[in-house]
């Protein structure tokens, strides 16, 4: 029987020092990338809004476009780390091009005439009377920041996979070490962002936007050094062709092999023979959803056909296709949440806008408001990583304390919270307003900007249990041989939550007769938008329960023993 040429294998590592040590570079590099990238995504708004003389809602929607195509590029960088170059490589690779588009946006912002007049202390009513940005000078703004959504995305996909890779989940030791990485991973993104939208932040309020610019030029050039620090550590994986390849090979062999019996003995079926399977492999078993696949994996040599790649296939390789068709529901289940994330970045920075940012003697920039989720997170992770994580060990016996399903889940349920108290906050600022006839005002309300802080904080504890989880969970289920597009698929979530964003808020626009039509959110119907959120974000949980109990976690044979025993890869 003819052997599929692109069989799954898992990729060879070569061995090197790996573990924590080989993982402090890839920390050191996250929190810098993530440093710039956070800083712009949370006060972009105000440069498209101030010096670009974009609409409001042109703002928003730019800037959720911007973050979505970030999110949504992981895939490229995600397929060419698993098809054509190792994870490092392209980690270095995507982020030159992210420091090229700082370099673009830091001369656009240097030198004025690469900008229209700034119109940004004009009434919001009379935005229409300001120059607007020509083609020339949009050219410019667009071609940096999609470098920069490139650079970001391809970082996205292989940085993550890559500090995964320096621990090896066979071994009960790293398996509980990459449990952690995780965690630490999300903590220096963290510690990044803090730093990101305070420091920053302040910089482009106090000091200019050409000097913003260059501090992200330069935290991009230093994680490009650091990354590369670490070259001799990693544990590096050989790519061993496109995941994709194999998939599409897997529908043209079931579908060929279409009027084939699938026999009830697997062992019938084609795997790898122990010979060729090397000395890293990684074996699925056969599972009973999506039957149809299953063809793919009859050889035909009885019949006289030949047999190759596009006719026939591994099972382990039709496994490895419907892990990614499995996948599908979970994502789809978790973009609304990602849809509310994008309005914390955009409404919620133009509330801050308008209301009383002092503390004492200091103002601080509304943009710098997530600092407030961040620094929930940034207590948060440690304590989850040190003292729940072990205590839910011992009671459930999974490394991970609780499975990633159950974790993504309670963010779920913390985003429709945070949606409904957004909607009380909102709904109390603008009787503030209309008290003290300042509807059509300038001036900031008498409110304080930190009553912002807990729809900003609840969400923070949200992000910290659903992004990780499924950073964690797409990693885990995906095969050997497509660690970094997995990555990149779970990043596709909120690629898709920011587009769906843009999409919402014309919706809504156009079925209310104008809930976000105006300049002026004291005119608007923000609480509405926010307690619309928060119901279909009920209802998405729902959904997402099914999808959760739907799923089928993989599982592999023992490469130890060559047994049959299956290992629950949920567990590891």
């Amino acid at each position: 029987m003819g052997i599929c040429r692109d069989m799954i294998t898992r990729p060879r590592v070569q061995r090197r020092i790996g573990g924590n040590r080989a993982a402090l570079f890839v920390y050191a590099m996250e929190g810098l990338e993530n440093m710039a990238f956070v800083a712009n995504a949370v006060s972009l708004v105000t440069y498209f809004y101030g010096y670009m003389n974009f609409s409001l809602t042109k703002s928003a929607t730019t800037l959720t476009n911007f973050m979505g195509t970030a999110f949504l590029l992981s895939l490229v960088g995600g397929i060419i780390s698993d098809t054509f170059l190792s994870r490092f490589k392209t980690c270095v690779l995507f982020a030159c091009m992210e420091l090229l588009g700082y370099g673009i946006l830091t001369i656009q912002a240097w030198f004025h005439q690469l900008r229209p007049i700034p119109c940004k202390d004009v009434a919001p009513t009379q935005m229409s009377q300001c120059e607007a940005a020509t083609d020339g000078q949009a050219a410019i703004l667009y071609t940096g920041l999609y470098l920069v959504a490139l650079g970001t995305g391809g970082i996205k996909a292989a940085l993550p996979a890559l500090g995964a890779d320096q621990f090896d989940d066979k071994d009960p030791k790293e398996a509980a070490q990459l449990s952690s990485f995780f965690n630490w991973f999300l903590f220096s993104l963290t510690i990044g962002a803090i730093v990101g939208v305070t420091f920053i932040v302040w910089i482009g309020a106090n000091l200019g936007w050409d000097w913003s610019f260059i501090v992200c030029t330069a935290t991009i050039l230093f994680a490009i050094l650091f990354i590369c620090m670490g070259k001799s550590l990693y544990r590096n994986n050989v790519p061993k062709g496109s995941p994709l390849i194999r998939i599409i090979q897997v529908f043209v062999a079931a579908f060929r092999n279409r009027k084939l019996q699938v026999p009830d003995n697997t062992d019938e079926l084609h795997e790898t023979h122990e010979k060729q399977r090397g000395d890293d492999y990684e074996i699925l078993k056969k599972t009973d959803q999506f039957r149809f696949l299953d063809r793919a994996a009859i050889g035909r040599s009885s019949t006289g056909a030949a047999n190759g790649p596009w006719r026939l296939c591994t099972v382990t390789q039709v496994e490895e296709t419907k892990i990614l068709i499995r996948m599908l529901p979970i994502i789809f289940s978790t973009i609304f949440m990602n849809t509310c994330l994008a309005q914390l970045q955009t409404f919620t920075i133009q509330q801050s806008t308008t209301m009383n940012t002092k503390i004492g003697g200091f103002k601080v920039p509304g943009p710098s408001l997530p600092v407030i989720p961040l620094l929930f997170m940034f207590v948060l992770i440690p304590l989850y990583d040190r003292f729940f994580v072990p205590l839910a060990r011992r009671i459930t016996g999974i490394p991970t304390g609780i499975r990633h399903l159950q974790r993504i889940g309670i963010g779920l349920v913390m985003s429709a919270v945070s949606m409904a108290v957004a909607g009380f906050v909102e709904t109390w600022r603008k009787n503030v307003a209309i008290q003290h006839n300042m509807v059509d005002s300038t001036e900031p309300l008498p409110i304080s900007v930190f009553w912002l802080g807990f729809q900003y904080g609840i969400f923070g504890a949200a992000d910290m249990f659903t992004l990780i989880g499924l950073l964690e969970f797409f990693y885990a289920e995906s095969s050997a041989g497509m660690k970094s597009l997995g990555t990149a698929i779970s990043w596709c979530s909120v690629a898709f939550g920011y587009y769906t964003s843009t999409v919402v808020v014309e919706v809504v626009n156009k079925v209310s007769g104008g809930w976000l039509a105006s300049n002026n959110l004291n005119r608007d119907k923000l609480n509405y938008f926010y307690w619309m959120l928060s119901v279909i974000s009920v209802v998405n949980f729902g959904f997402y329960l099914l999808c959760a109990s739907w799923y089928r976690y993989k599982t592999v044979e023992d490469e130890q023993h060559d047994s049959k025993d299956n290992v629950d890869i949920a567990k590891v």
